[in-house]
């Protein structure tokens, strides 16, 4: 199995992840780094890392730029920009079975020009499909409806049809074993339209997509199963009395799903990019400029998690050919 790995903002820790965290991915995969050996032996020189003999790097990715640790640029933030592209180019180009993203800085890809807000909304407009965002570990995945939207357009933004799909295309994607666990939006999930009615919209969108699943595939989903729960309320939907119900949540916007999670699994999640031709995951945390490069000891366990899911869903994916 061969993994393209972006290496993110060369500023951040990114490339200190991939050097120390080589030998234990290689194991399983074999890794692809998009990172010039320039650039590659000047970050292990800052860290005072070796250079694995078998790291394999791929030349002309984007200009060379002195790295600036814990600094935000637009030297790096182009940099970081280019290696996701070549990752995906190459995954595209049928040369790697999959791709990992380290983590990148937005404002260094606004200041490099760079018109996306992150990887999810690049990977959209390449392949012009739906990618759903989806965070988390095997103990708990949270899927976001809405994602990097200031907080007063979500409910506006939460319109049965959209959802409606997002619901469908999840629950293909994703492959929940149990009932998807669906979040309300206002408190006590809107109490009945007291406290507002978009739960009246999430619980159509909900219907409408139970309907289409149990018409798509009648023998493997029968009339009694249930796809998704009603809009749970948001502040009970993560207690251990319900969290034991479910494994896959959607949530409405980003700090409803994403607060809990990395409450309760930060150092295990993962980012996962679904409803896509390609297979990306990502490191479930940022560039820690404020670390950066002062040899300090990472903790590894999103990295490797995210690598284990690819060549977990790969494994699959043959068994099923």
């Amino acid at each position: 199995m061969k993994v393209a790995i972006s290496i993110g903002d060369l500023n951040g820790i990114g490339i200190q992840l991939a050097l120390q965290n080589h030998k234990e991915v290689s194991k399983t995969v074999k890794p692809i780094y998009c990172i010039d050996q320039a650039m590659l032996e000047q970050a292990a020189d800052e860290l005072g890392l070796s250079v694995p003999n078998d790291f394999q790097t791929i030349e002309n990715i984007a200009p060379f730029f002195e790295i600036e640790p814990g600094s935000v640029s637009k030297e790096s933030g182009t940099y970081a920009y280019a290696s996701f592209v070549k990752a995906v180019d190459l995954a595209r180009e049928k040369r790697v079975d999959a791709i990992c993203t380290l983590p990148i800085h937005k404002k260094a890809w606004e200041l490099a020009g760079v018109k996306y807000k992150g990887h999810t909304d690049a990977l959209r407009d390449f392949f012009d499909a739906e990618a759903i965002m989806m965070l988390g570990c095997p103990k708990m995945y949270v899927a976001l409806f809405t994602e990097h939207i200031p907080l007063r357009e979500v409910a506006d933004s939460i319109n049965e049809k959209d959802l409606t799909r997002f619901l469908i295309d999840f629950f293909h994607t994703a492959k929940p074993q149990k009932t998807v666990a669906v979040l309300g939006l206002n408190p006590h999930a809107g109490d009945n339209g007291v406290l507002g009615n978009e739960e009246q919209i999430i619980q159509k969108a909900i219907d409408n997509a139970t309907y289409i699943l149990k018409q798509e595939k009648p023998t493997l989903y029968p009339l009694s199963s249930t796809f998704f729960s009603s809009p749970l309320v948001p502040d009970v939907a993560f207690t251990p009395n319900v969290r034991k119900h479910y494994t896959h949540y959607v949530a409405m916007y980003h700090d409803q799903g994403l607060a809990p999670l990395k409450a309760l699994y930060f150092d295990e999640g993962i980012n996962v990019s679904l409803n896509l031709p390609i297979l990306r995951t990502s490191v479930d945390h940022g560039t820690a400029f404020d670390i950066a490069y002062k040899g300090i000891e990472l903790n590894n366990q999103s990295y490797l998690n995210a690598i284990k899911y690819i060549t977990k869903n790969l494994k699959l994916d043959q068994i099923k050919k």
